[in-house]
């Protein structure tokens, strides 16, 4: 009760005038984001442009808050795919995409005051002289002319099992002298708390119950980062970045539950979980004239320090406590070097690559039982423990040109060879060439409406830890190491759709199909054994819709919606059964509706979404399970663009009461052909979640 009278204070206050809102023009009355669209021309490609009056709307504080406002945009992060390769996310900033890989692209933006943006330009890919890119691209043009800072708090309380976040926050400073542009930043925004409990009923299989749990858990998470940026830009070709950051991660997981049963007496069981790590990233590039084209050198190594360790005991009423442990350690490395030379020849744009790329993974691992004294006993579990590393060289050619003034094309082509090397049980040294590159094309026949189109072959990285045995203890699984683990690949065949519908908005689809090799999935090993391994053939397909649907001009000023609808399908034949089924976890519906309403005269908003997602279970050699949380997450906010020069927001999550689920089907041996073992049901409250932010600039 105390935490809804804290919000309704909260909302007192935001609803007491002050002198900056006498004083300032009301955000409400100001129209939606609308482009300037600049037509092609013999050197430039069609674009759409938006300058910071286009987004007044919503007083914005940075260029995510800008970004996520033009209508039927999507912000995509960078693929997990090998190194630094050719780009892949859909954002760019004065004209180049970024050469780290630890920060997202809402970090990266979010550390761009508002103040300090000219324009943004959205361009189909294709178009663009980097080699990658497809679909519609964000090219954010920004310079910091003076010192600036921003920062912005988050706390968040929830009405059940969880303590109080306070932690949740960022600032970040911005500047230039001369030709020296430079950024430093602290932020904590992915820290978190959370938690579910209630009750979990276990059937056997005839669906008789056999055991009644009650449990409640919770996770206390925060990932403080300090990184920052030196931007050297004289006149002429050159540019040089040199960035870096260092963080600590604290993640702790908790568990308290009973246990009761026919049979058996009371138990009270509790699980543990630290995963507390450290990381840092180095990065740099450098570009320059030579010759009739630009050289561009980049450079990263990132290093993570990874221990991590999980145990249950369970004490039986009136009995000696028994009891689990699993640790590890790892240690991530990767080091890669990066040259780009880009030219203009035979009417288009060319661009020259090679990458040398090495990564490194060494990881201690052991499992240990606990005796009748208390003490812990370490137990033989070689296969968790060793190195793997690989070595790999790529190198491609791109090149990209006009067509006709309304049709843009882009080819890339080219290979890679990599070696991989595992030590400890059962070391094994394997090397691989797989070819990769792609075709785009983009056609906009009216300033309207857009198709682009592309074919490519990807590779993706692997996670070495695949390579190595693992312990789940909570779910009583174990992964057995598989040293003949591949890295996947696939060809990718993708369509984006751009319509836009004047002052009532805009409209997107996406179509994607992929043919897969390699699909890493859990397969069996040895007689009685599972571990993270290959399956030769898969598909997946995908539609996803999105809109932006403008009511002004219907006569309710300031309002948007915005819906959301994503299919999926995927299928490969199951390494257990032999049947067809969906991958792994797969998502494969998505439906959402977002609605904002910036208040005509004032400069106040209110809004909130609702969604709905559908997964597909995991599948192991003895077990089929589905963790989830839904079936539908819904919330509300209200706020306050200009409170002292502040943007004020409060919010309440979770009002539509989605509950953490687990539908698991265990079987006596492999599924489909042995009895079922036991059938888990879990139905854990989740609650409100009451969220507050204060975002500002100085």
């Amino acid at each position: 009760m105390s935490r809804w009278t804290s919000l309704i204070a909260v909302a007192a206050v935001l609803s007491t005038p002050v002198s900056a809102q006498e004083t300032a023009a009301p955000t409400g009355d100001t129209p939606p984001p609308a482009p300037t669209e600049i037509a092609p021309t013999a050197t430039s490609t069609a674009r759409q442009v938006y300058t910071p009056a286009d987004f007044a709307r919503y007083a914005p504080k940075n260029a995510y808050d800008m970004l996520i406002q033009v209508p039927s945009f999507q912000i995509r992060d960078n693929e997990n795919l090998r190194g630094l390769g050719q780009a892949t996310g859909n954002v760019l900033f004065n004209g180049e995409r970024p050469s780290n890989k630890a920060d997202d692209m809402y970090t990266q933006l979010s550390r761009i005051p508002a103040g300090n943006v000219e324009r943004i330009e959205v361009v189909d890919g294709a178009t663009l002289d980097i080699p990658g890119l497809s679909g519609q691209v964000a090219n954010i043009v920004y310079r910091a002319d003076a010192f600036s800072g921003q920062f912005s708090w988050k706390p968040e309380f929830r009405a059940h099992y969880t303590d109080p976040l306070f932690t949740r926050a960022d600032v970040s400073v911005r500047g230039r002298t001369g030709a020296v542009e430079y950024e430093v930043a602290l932020n904590n925004d992915d820290s978190a708390r959370s938690g579910a409990g209630g009750p979990t009923l276990i059937y056997d299989g005839a669906r008789n119950i056999i055991e009644r749990r009650k449990d409640i858990w919770n996770t206390h998470y925060d990932t403080p980062k300090l990184s920052g940026r030196i931007t050297w830009d004289p006149a002429g070709d050159t540019v040089a970045n040199l960035g870096g950051h260092y963080q600590r991660k604290y993640d702790r997981y908790y568990e308290d539950g009973v246990r009761i049963g026919p049979g058996l007496p009371d138990r009270v069981r509790t699980v543990y979980e630290n995963a507390d790590s450290w990381n840092y990233e180095v990065s740099g590039d450098y570009q320059f004239g030579v010759g009739p084209g630009k050289l561009k050198l980049i450079g990263l190594r990132r290093f993570s320090h990874e221990p991590y360790r999980q145990q249950i005991v369970t004490t039986p009423q009136g009995g000696v406590a028994t009891g689990d442990r699993f640790a590890q350690t790892g240690d991530l490395g990767e080091t890669i070097g990066r040259g780009e030379y880009q030219w203009k020849m035979f009417g288009g744009d060319w661009q020259l690559s090679g990458e040398a790329a090495f990564n490194t993974l060494d990881n201690v691992a052991s499992i240990a039982v606990l005796d009748r004294t208390g003490a812990w006993v370490d137990q033989p579990f070689e296969g968790g423990t060793g190195g793997v590393s690989e070595d790999r060289y790529e190198g491609l050619l791109s090149f990209g040109r006009k067509l006709t003034d309304k049709l843009n094309f882009q080819i890339i082509a080219g290979a890679e060879h990599s070696t991989i090397t595992q030590t400890g049980m059962n070391g094994l040294t394997r090397s691989f060439f797989r070819p990769k590159g792609s075709i785009s094309l983009a056609w906009m026949p009216s300033p309207d409406f857009d198709v682009s189109v592309k074919l490519r072959r990807r590779v993706l990285q692997l996670s070495f830890y695949d390579f190595l045995a693992r312990a789940f203890l909570n779910d009583g699984n174990q992964n057995e190491s598989n040293n003949d683990l591949r890295p996947q690949q696939d060809w990718t065949y993708e369509a984006e759709i751009n319509k836009k519908f004047g002052a009532w908005g805009s409209t997107k689809i996406i179509l994607i199909y992929r043919d897969v090799e390699d699909r890493v999935d859990v397969i069996p090993i040895g007689t009685n054994g599972e571990a993270v391994g290959n399956i030769a053939k898969a598909r997946a397909g995908a539609i996803d819709w999105t809109a932006t649907i403008n009511l002004d001009p219907a006569g309710i000023k300031g309002m948007k919606l915005e819906p959301r609808m994503l299919l999926q399908k995927s299928s490969l034949r199951d390494p257990f059964t032999g049947e067809k089924r969906q991958w792994n976890g797969f998502t494969d519906t998505v439906i959402s509706l977002g609605l904002r309403h910036d208040i005509p005269g004032s400069d106040w908003a209110w809004g909130g979404d609702a969604e709905y997602a559908h997964y597909q279970p995991n599948y192991r050699r003895t077990q089929i399970d589905k963790v989830w949380e839904g079936p539908v997450w819904a919330s509300v906010f209200v706020e306050h663009k200009d409170v002292l020069g502040l943007t004020v927001r409060a919010s309440i999550r979770n009002m539509a009461n989605a509950r953490s689920k687990r539908d698991r089907t265990a079987y006596t041996g492999v599924r489909g052909e042995s009895p079922v073992s036991f059938i888990e049901e879990r139905d854990r409250l989740i609650g409100p979640i009451f969220s507050f932010s204060v975002r500002g600039k100085f």
